[in-house]
């Protein structure tokens, strides 16, 4: 029998995923050595640490850390760990310190990660340095605001060169400010019964909208918008199992994309901002920008969703079977009030836990894990596209992209 997860024939025009990948426990603990311990990982965005001293705690890879800003105003990425009996140092989720204190034994640690106090130091000897218990610092970096961390000490590869065709997508995010974007304060974090992975594929998956999101297509409709069309626009493989898909303009856009369900008050101001992006990148780029709406998969679980409002999520494994989704809303600083509002409600209408589509998806990727425990069909079909030169938003090549750089990772046949 044919052991391979992933199974691709050209002449056949066929791609196939055996489900045991979704299912299998020593699949899922794989990935976590192969796949988690080896990528450039997302931790979060620099306007979450804005100021001297601020910080945010949060699981990366499994893996408990704490991004800060010293206070020589540098982001590092420590290990959330003691590192004399390995207690955590940091148990908010967020917030402002000079130094960071573990609970157990008072050891103090400042926020650049100096060992800086440890009670009754004279019961250590002679060759006790303090500076070498320092917290442990990854290897991190930032593109675009977007910090990154990866745990392989051998990585080759820069932030730039992972994310390959990915920087693209985050160079259109990012210049939808001239003074920068930020995470809008307080983060959705919910989960699914179900494998990680599927919530990967749904993500880039635009084929199931209109069947899926069926409420959501006639609320945009009752309002005056159009939701997205079935066809057009087109989807990219961008390298190391990063994909995209990219449609023309149809949901609302607040940033410089006026649609009905806005409202007329809101009209001027809008249209004045696309006007400036056209003067700023030209009438082609302008649209790009600010017009388009797209879907990024940054390989391994990272999402962005640049369409209604700009949504980050992570999206963790937790063992086969589950998963932890970290949603945050990204938007420019320099926004308007009532603007910030509107594009917050529309975030939280759509891509929220609690909105019309994540429901959805959550309950439908459940649905997928609960079918595989029948185990008699063994693959799922991703084949969609493949017979054309370039395909659309409704085939599934940023899938294909995501399980192929998998596949290679999981057989070691990728270099670092």
């Amino acid at each position: 029998m044919d052991d391979r997860i992933v199974v691709e024939d050209l002449e056949q025009l066929s791609f196939r995923v055996d489900r045991r990948a979704y299912t299998d426990d020593a699949v899922a603990a794989a990935e976590m050595t192969k796949i988690f311990d080896r990528c450039w990982l997302y931790v979060g965005h620099e306007s979450e640490v804005p100021e001297l001293g601020s910080y945010v705690s949060r699981d990366v890879g499994s893996r408990p850390v704490v991004m800060s800003r010293g206070s020589d105003g540098k982001i590092r990425v420590f290990a959330n760990s003691c590192t004399h009996r390995g207690a955590l140092i940091c148990s908010q989720p967020s917030g402002q310190a000079k130094s960071f204190r573990c609970p157990y034994h008072d050891w103090t640690f400042s926020n650049q990660g100096d060992l800086v106090g440890v009670p009754i130091p004279d019961g250590y000897g002679p060759s006790f340095r303090k500076a070498d218990f320092g917290l442990a610092q990854h290897q991190s970096e930032t593109y675009r605001g977007f910090v990154f961390v990866t745990f392989d000490p051998e990585q080759q590869r820069t932030l730039p060169e992972y994310l390959a065709g990915a920087t693209d997508y985050l160079d259109l995010i990012d210049d939808q400010s001239e003074v920068g974007m930020e995470v809008i304060q307080g983060a959705q974090l919910h989960g699914a019964r179900a494998n990680w992975k599927l919530m990967m594929e749904n993500s880039v998956d635009i084929y199931h909208f209109r069947a899926l999101h069926k409420r959501y297509v006639s609320y945009m409709e009752s309002l005056g918008s159009t939701p997205p069309r079935r066809r057009g626009g087109f989807g990219s493989a961008l390298g190391l199992g990063h994909g995209a898909n990219e449609l023309p303009p149809a949901a609302a856009r607040p940033l410089a994309y006026w649609t009905p369900m806005f409202g007329e008050e809101v009209r001027p101001r809008i249209e004045a901002t696309a006007a400036r992006f056209v003067e700023r990148f030209g009438a082609e780029r302008a649209e790009r920008i600010t017009g388009t709406n797209r879907a990024v998969l940054i390989f391994p679980n990272l999402m962005i969703i640049d369409a209604i409002a700009i949504t980050i999520r992570k999206i963790d494994p937790v063992g086969a079977g589950q998963m932890a989704i970290t949603s945050v809303a990204l938007a420019p600083k320099d926004e308007d009030p009532d603007i910030r509002e509107l594009r917050k409600s529309h975030y939280l209408t759509f891509l929220g836990p609690a909105g019309f589509a994540t429901p959805d998806d959550i309950e439908i990727v459940e649905s997928c894990q609960r079918g595989y425990l029948n185990r008699t069909v063994r693959y799922s079909d991703l084949s969609r596209g493949m017979n054309k030169e370039v395909p659309e938003t409704t085939d599934e090549l940023p899938a294909r992209e995501f399980w192929r750089q998998w596949d290679r990772l999981m057989r070691d046949e990728e270099s670092r």
